[in-house]
């Protein structure tokens, strides 16, 4: 029993604040930390700091892409400092995509406000899961897999987004790849693509090498 004793503190040193307290309001103006951004003192909370307004206006559509992400994370949000998620507005024009990513740090969860969207993503075994995504349904994808997200029709759509971490964190395989200093001949050694076509893309992202 006593070693069990002795795993308590360490237990409870790996939970997030809001775990041992109600809230943790993000005090932003401290430096952020693995467990979270320390709290606002109990004083100086207000109801303001759980309600955010920022989602509530369509995002400025990307050129290239077609689409816009809006944050809800814990640097535009305080309040969900701790509590193990975030959210954010996604606004697809028609034929809008947001290209194959992945989020190492959250399982996220769309929910279709209008419109449709075909979303999926690829499993570490390689098989692709893939739907069409209406009104008022959801798809989840889960933590650290690739997946998509485009407008499928003749409209756009617009979704929200749930992660389960206020900081989800985001890398886009393309712009790994091509908005980089990668190197072309390494690019073209490890992905079997054509070094011509890589040069093509890395002049649309702005890539070098």
């Amino acid at each position: 029993m006593l070693p069990i004793l002795f795993l308590i503190p360490l237990l409870l040193s790996t939970t997030s604040h809001a775990s041992n307290q109600d809230y943790c309001v993000a005090d932003l103006t401290a430096s952020d930390t693995p467990a979270g951004y320390p709290c606002k003192p109990a004083a100086n909370v207000t109801s303001s700091d759980f309600i955010y307004t920022g989602l509530s206006e369509p995002g400025k559509l990307n050129a290239l892409i077609g689409a816009a992400v809006t944050p809800a994370f814990v640097g535009q949000f305080p309040g969900v400092n701790g509590l193990s998620l975030s959210a954010a507005r996604l606004d697809l024009g028609s034929g809008g995509v947001v290209p194959l990513h992945s989020h190492p740090g959250a399982s996220e969860l769309l929910i279709v406000k209008s419109g449709h969207i075909t979303a999926g993503f690829v499993d570490s075994a390689n098989s692709v899961y893939i739907a069409t995504v209406k009104t008022g349904e959801l798809f989840v994808f889960p933590q650290g897999l690739l997946h998509f997200q485009v407008a499928a029709g003749k409209k756009g759509a617009v979704a929200f987004v749930v992660f389960s971490s206020t900081s989800p964190g985001l890398q886009i395989l393309d712009f790994a790849l091509f908005a980089s200093n990668f190197s072309t001949p390494l690019i073209a050694k490890t992905t079997f693509l054509d070094p011509a076509l890589i040069k093509k893309l890395k002049g649309v992202l702005g890539g070098s090498g």
